[in-house]
């Protein structure tokens, strides 16, 4: 009979030869457990893997947690990012992974989310698109649909709000200046950023988004709230309406 290694155990039958099957996390060394080597060596020490195993918690008759968390990263091409921005139904069809796993995972990508646009320096200013494309990136680049947000800037260019206006398709009937600038006028806001993503991950304006800038860089100057940039966020670039010239 094959010598069983660490991650695998041999399985005899009489009906046939031996097979393998994968260890649960209870069969593995203390040493090799995902929430023991957390505790011993910190969060960072864990693959992504292990990590979602230890938000699914058990396993079941679909295999350990290990490996239902291998399920849920392949099916997202092993992409957080996708795997954020596809719906908690999605990850249900799995094995192993109902309604409450579903939700849960989806909670720890959004406080992942939310942690990465406090990573940066408290206080500090937007001094470019870069600084915005920054900001934005990680909640927008992935997202299936459209979504119109305005950061609304102080006195000294920090970001004091981000507002989500629209969710879905852009039009000027939707991103309203009454629904746009609402916030910012509650706000008391010095200026403010416009910033929305193309699901196709082409960032290239389009005639509406133009359109729709316009419309909205015309009311703040009767507001006398400046528009200074309507960023667009593709997949790993940006178009600034600012740098490109077209405010």
């Amino acid at each position: 009979m094959a010598t069983p290694t660490l991650s695998r155990t041999v399985i005899a039958s009489a009906a046939g030869p031996a097979r393998l099957r994968p260890l649960t996390i209870r069969e593995l060394p203390v040493t090799e457990r995902p929430r023991e080597r957390l505790l011993a060596l910190g969060a960072r020490s864990l693959s992504t893997t292990e990590l979602l195993a230890l938000l699914l918690g058990t396993g079941g008759s679909a295999g350990s947690a290990l490996d239902c968390a291998r399920r849920v990263l392949d099916s997202a091409d092993g992409s957080l990012g996708r795997l954020a921005s596809g719906s908690v139904g999605s990850l249900t069809r799995l094995p192993g992974v109902g309604l409450a796993r579903s939700v849960a995972l989806h909670a720890a990508l959004e406080l992942g989310r939310r942690l990465a646009l406090e990573a940066r320096e408290v206080g500090a200013p937007v001094r470019s698109p870069s600084d915005v494309a920054a900001l934005y990136a990680p909640q927008l680049q992935d997202l299936p649909v459209e979504e119109f947000h305005v950061a609304v800037l102080d006195a000294q260019h920090r970001l004091e709000r981000d507002i989500l206006i629209t969710r879905g398709l852009l039009d000027s009937s939707l991103v309203h200046p009454r629904e746009v600038f609402r916030e910012a006028i509650a706000e008391r806001a010095a200026a403010v950023i416009l910033v929305h993503n193309h699901p196709s991950g082409d960032p290239s304006p389009s005639t509406q988004d133009k359109l729709v800038t316009e419309q909205l860089v015309a009311a703040g100057r009767l507001l006398d709230i400046p528009v200074h940039d309507h960023i667009i966020i593709g997949r790993g670039r940006y178009v600034s309406f600012a740098e490109a010239g077209m405010l």
